[in-house]
């Protein structure tokens, strides 16, 4: 196990320094030298500001040194500076973060609480009315784009039954959210409701699964009661594939509430990102998109260390 793991961090270490060179490439590729430097400072910098400027930040130096100082840079925990912004990428997202674990972190946490029992229970009573009204409603949830089920949720509570409001709460930080909760609703609620779907299939396909097992009609046989049977034997086993799913879904954390951000003009990072693609925010860009590299690589870290925690059967030689 320990092997393993040392392995899969080394693995770990060779794909997002592969991210960062990617992500790197491709903003040279937007923009470069005095293109870049002409976004930065503006439209009406003049040649001696923008040569200057160039020099400064050394874009005129070959592109393998330039991506050596951004990776030294991002050893020391430098993302990069964005001047639009007038402060670092680090501090604006040190600002988001935070508001985008309450939010997405919420929205994944209902969503399992949710998906997990329901999934077993369409499992348990398979081709019955429980189990087409659970998949007809998956399968329905999952194919609807993010942004559509947003403006139905808005349509119906806030401008028909006006009970919520449209707009996610605004704040700088965690407490001038939370202060709003009313105004958390919907975007969770958006968000909740499409990882349900996705969650709720992989746990019912698991648990049909693992019902035609030879160890749970041994457990039958004893005499173990079902509740006992579900909880202990089947749950367990059963939550393998979805652990999967919760590792790859960190990143979500990041980026998966984009959309659902825009559509609520929620402050956090994924709407950060939407802005600084419109504003041609490189560095912001740029430190957002390792940021995510980086965490769905420890996504996927803790995915395969959750197999091991759930089914001691799994062994990594």
């Amino acid at each position: 196990m320990t092997g393993f793991l040392i392995r899969r961090i080394l693995q770990a270490i060779i794909v997002v320094i592969g991210v960062t060179i990617i992500a790197f490439i491709l903003q040279n590729l937007i923009a470069t030298g005095p293109a870049l430097a002409h976004t930065i400072i503006g439209p009406r910098a003049t040649s001696q500001q923008i040569h200057e400027f160039i020099a400064t930040y050394g874009l005129n130096q070959p592109m393998p040194v330039q991506y050596w100082h951004f990776l030294w840079q991002l050893l020391h925990g430098n993302l990069g500076y964005s001047f639009k912004e007038n402060q670092s990428v680090d501090a604006i997202l040190g600002q988001q973060l935070p508001k985008d674990v309450v939010l997405v972190g919420s929205s994944l946490v209902l969503s399992l609480l949710i998906a997990i029992p329901l999934g077993i229970a369409q499992a348990v009573r398979r081709n019955r009315l429980v189990d087409h009204v659970g998949t007809g409603l998956s399968f329905l949830l999952y194919s609807m784009p993010t942004y559509w089920l947003s403006l139905l949720l808005i349509a119906a509570f806030s401008v028909s039954l006006q009970w919520l409001p449209a707009e996610a709460p605004q704040g700088t930080n965690v407490g001038q959210i939370l202060a709003d909760p009313a105004g958390l609703v919907l975007p969770i609620a958006s968000l909740t409701l499409v990882n349900y779907a996705l969650f709720s299939r992989y746990m019912r396909s698991s648990a049909i699964e693992n019902l035609a097992q030879d160890y749970i009609r041994t457990a039958r046989a004893k005499g173990l009661s079902e509740r006992y049977l579900l909880a202990r034997h089947l749950l367990r086993n059963s939550l393998i594939p979805v652990t999967t799913m919760v590792g790859l879904s960190l990143p979500g954390i990041l980026t998966a509430g984009l959309v659902t951000e825009y559509v609520f003009n929620f402050p956090g990072i994924g709407l950060t990102f939407f802005n600084a693609a419109v504003t041609s925010d490189y560095p912001v860009e740029l430190g957002i998109a390792v940021l995510v590299g980086l965490v769905t690589v420890a996504g996927n870290v803790l995915a395969d260390i959750g197999y091991a925690v759930l089914d001691p059967r799994v062994r990594y030689e």
